[in-house]
């Protein structure tokens, strides 16, 4: 096993944090957790004015990086796409010299609220979660960074009435931990669909 340890960023977005049974909880396991940043955009930036030169820097001090989120309209919430617009550009992210997050692990975790069987060809939403995040994936692709799967809920809308919650939280905790510890085959997580039905094969347990 790889004794190297990764340092994990967390960009986490969430507008209405009052509302929030599933993504507010995930993100609070998240905090504290040593090599883990975790960083809550609409509180940072309530104005949306966000300083490009330190969260630069924050992707510059990590291995791996997060996009904690519910799908709105198969898309991030407002901020994560201002974050991407502005701190992502040429001559950093991508471009002549831009190579500052090259060789970094780049992954979704989301909450969609339709059931699993709404995101498939035949479904209510007609394309699978991972060919709707197909954008951010492609974002990964151009700025050099390695694309992992997405840990996803669906059904989230009546996550917390069925109980579902804590087991999700469960296994992000789990999966959180291991990309820390790079105890998690990266190649096989790029390649699945999504990452909470392989987590007992992806991860290789300490």
């Amino acid at each position: 096993m790889s004794g190297t340890k990764n340092k994990v960023l967390i960009l986490f977005a969430h507008p209405s944090i009052n509302r929030s049974e599933i993504n507010w909880p995930l993100f609070r396991s998240s905090q504290g957790i040593g090599g883990v940043t975790a960083v809550d955009l609409y509180q940072e930036y309530p104005t949306f004015h966000i300083n490009i030169d330190r969260e630069q820097q924050r992707l510059r001090e990590h291995d791996i990086v997060v996009f904690m989120f519910p799908m709105y309209w198969y898309s991030t919430p407002a901020i994560l796409k201002e974050w991407q617009d502005l701190v992502l550009e040429y001559g950093f992210a991508y471009g002549e010299d831009g190579t500052a997050l090259q060789g970094k692990k780049f992954l979704c975790a989301l909450t969609a609220g339709g059931p699993a069987n709404a995101y498939c060809e035949d479904g209510f939403n007609h394309y699978t979660l991972r060919e709707l995040l197909h954008p951010l994936e492609q974002t990964a692709v151009l700025t050099g960074m390695h694309y992992i799967a997405p840990y996803a809920l669906f059904g989230a809308r009546t996550a917390a009435e069925e109980k579902r919650v804590g087991k999700h939280i469960e296994g992000w905790q789990r999966l959180l931990l291991a990309l820390r510890d790079d105890r998690i085959d990266f190649e096989q997580a790029g390649a699945v669909t999504k990452l909470n039905d392989h987590l007992d094969v992806l991860i290789r347990e300490g």
